[in-house]
């Protein structure tokens, strides 16, 4: 199944996924993908698919609608393409491929895993689940697993965005070896970020723009996470 996923200035806003025939796309209420922003159009523009291909048609807006920075009046959606609507984009993804080059990419299957940083990574998160209060120690180890929530990571900047990746398993490698690469970790008390390894020294992974350092960094609902030059956002579900 297709997507759009809408953004501006980067940052997702929506997504929408297509399970219709038609969508149309603009300013006004009446749109499937509705922009309300005085760039946009009424009525701006429209997504016909057919079986297995959607093709994309400019409405006669005004400000005209582009896919990867041409102006267009009909077009044949691919995969990664970006149209934009105004001043904010729509990024078609074709699921299936989307994900496979994304944990291709991002995601660190163990047969690569650094395994000694990682053990070291793991006694950083396992010291730092340590050092929560007794209180919430407790009431952790009573209630078992069950107290952590799900949680997942979404893609919020560059040609991912959008893309999503449940945090089922204990240890989930991420990065980009020789650039830069961290593991996040599902512990009793919670989701624990640790740095791994990176091509730089001190160049440490973001969380809400700080340099969370050698030691690991407990994540909390919303928390936005930049490694190897990708922004994430942390979601509890």
């Amino acid at each position: 199944m297709a997507r759009l996923v809408l953004s501006l200035d980067s940052q997702v806003m929506a997504e929408y996924n297509m399970t219709k025939e038609r969508y149309t796309i603009g300013r006004l209420p009446d749109n499937d993908v509705r922009i309300d922003n005085p760039a946009v159009s009424g009525h701006h523009s429209l997504i016909i698919n057919i079986l297995n291909d959607s093709f994309l048609e400019d409405l006669n807006s005004t400000n005209g609608t582009y896919v990867n920075g041409k102006l267009i009046k009909k077009h044949a959606l691919q995969h990664g393409d970006v149209v934009t609507v105004g001043h904010h984009q729509l990024r078609f993804v074709e699921d299936d491929e989307q994900q496979d080059e994304f944990e291709k990419t991002m995601v660190i299957q163990p047969s690569a895993r650094p395994v000694e940083r990682l053990r070291t990574a793991a006694e950083a998160a396992d010291r730092a689940a340590a050092g929560i209060s007794a209180t919430a120690k407790a009431r952790a180890l009573a209630d078992g697993a069950s107290l952590v929530k799900n949680a997942k990571l979404q893609v919020l900047s560059g040609a991912f965005a959008g893309r999503e990746l449940e945090l089922s398993k204990a240890l989930t490698t991420l990065g980009r070896p020789g650039v830069q690469v961290a593991a996040i970790t599902r512990r009793v008390d919670g989701y624990f970020i640790v740095h791994v390894d990176s091509g730089k020294s001190d160049d440490f992974p973001l969380v809400n723009g700080s340099a969370i350092g050698a030691q690991a960094t407990r994540l909390a609902d919303n928390d936005v996470i930049q490694l190897a030059g990708v922004k994430m956002g942390f979601f509890e579900t």
